[in-house]
């Protein structure tokens, strides 16, 4: 079973609460129907498990919700205009309404719920007739959703979930690692109708892989690996006076800082010895910003996905203050990865 977060706890139970006391509420000012009919139906429960509990499930967003409910239970009252029997008619309804939900894209369970009771006709149910779809069945659902839109999104979980998409120019890892594509064909080949969106699952296997590779570097931080002896040169001072630092340090990039440290720009030796520059202007005239940078204490599996995917050959990496405090090149991260190929001690 999986362990709940105790914020998802607080928040599946308040959510649901604040749904289920709206949702009665709206269909009970509402007029219309005899008195004898309920305001909240049974199914609205399990509909709260899924909008409150499980929100990025494909079976709790708006339109299975939505639908699975109104198109069941319109399902159901037919079942039993058409054959009267109310065990036969639930029975019809509820094999007929899920295969109407997975054809539709609106498979939802409490659907199946739905249907059964509107099949059922009870008296109440009876005389309200196929105004019962829209109340209490839509009221109820339509106020649950809404709900369910405002706790979950002012509670920090994005409702409805959308997956992530996958990015416009893939970096080295996500070209060579598991696709969407590979992760619908597998589920399509094991055929056990799994309740989860590919591209959420591939999105866990990346982070699952990045926790992985930073067990197996033992939580190596950054400053680790960075060299501290770094050359940096001032925004105000000369072109020459970096080519000149470029060809001394025999390094190829010099962060280019403040007079607190803070790193403002970055130029490379291909900035620098690649174009026709006046040496006399200063570097900030032509240095790359905003520079992306690292926190010392983060770790080197955070290092890989930056270097793999977005290119980065230097690092400047700062401290709490964002103060730079060391480098870290391309060539120190392909060392640590190779001792940890090779087993050695880091």
């Amino acid at each position: 079973m999986t362990r709940y977060p105790h914020i998802d706890v607080v928040r599946a139970g308040l959510g649901a609460l604040i749904g289920i006391v709206v949702a009665g509420a709206a269909a009970r000012v509402i007029p219309g129907g005899p008195e004898s009919l309920p305001y909240i139906i049974a199914p609205m429960g399990a509909s709260a498990v899924l909008l409150f509990a499980v929100p990025a499930s494909p079976l709790a967003q708006p339109w299975p919700v939505l639908g699975g409910n109104l198109i069941s239970t319109a399902i159901g009252l037919g079942a039993y205009a058409l054959l009267g029997d109310p065990l036969v008619a639930a029975a019809v309804g509820v094999g007929v309404a899920i295969p109407t939900m997975m054809l539709l894209g609106c498979l939802h369970p409490p659907g199946g719920a739905c249907a059964l009771l509107a099949a059922t006709a009870t008296p109440a149910i009876d005389e309200q007739g196929l105004a019962f779809i829209a109340l209490p069945v839509a009221v109820n659902t339509v106020a649950l959703v809404l709900v369910a839109i405002a706790v979950n999104n002012l509670t920090g979980r994005r409702y409805p979930h959308h997956p992530p998409k996958p990015s416009p120019t893939p970096g080295a890892s996500e070209r060579l690692g598991v696709q969407t594509s590979d992760v619908e064909e597998a589920m399509r080949r094991s055929g056990q109708g799994l309740d989860i969106l590919p591209a959420d699952v591939v999105a866990l296997v990346r982070d699952a892989e990045t926790h992985a590779l930073d067990r197996r570097l033992g939580s190596l931080k950054v400053s680790r690996i960075m060299s501290t002896d770094v050359a940096s040169v001032l925004p105000f001072e000369s072109i020459y006076r970096a080519r000149a630092l470029i060809v001394q340090r025999h390094v190829k990039s010099l962060p280019v800082v403040d007079d607190e440290r803070h790193v403002i720009g970055i130029v490379s030796i291909t900035d620098l010895f690649t174009r026709d520059l006046v040496e006399l202007e200063p570097v900030e005239s032509m240095m790359t910003t905003p520079v992306v940078t690292l926190e010392e204490n983060a770790p080197v599996a955070e290092l890989v996905g930056l270097m793999t995917d977005s290119g980065y050959r230097h690092l400047p990496i700062v401290d709490d203050d964002d103060r730079l405090v060391g480098m870290v090149t391309r060539g120190e991260l392909v060392a640590v990865l190779n001792r940890a190929l090779l087993g050695e001690r880091l």
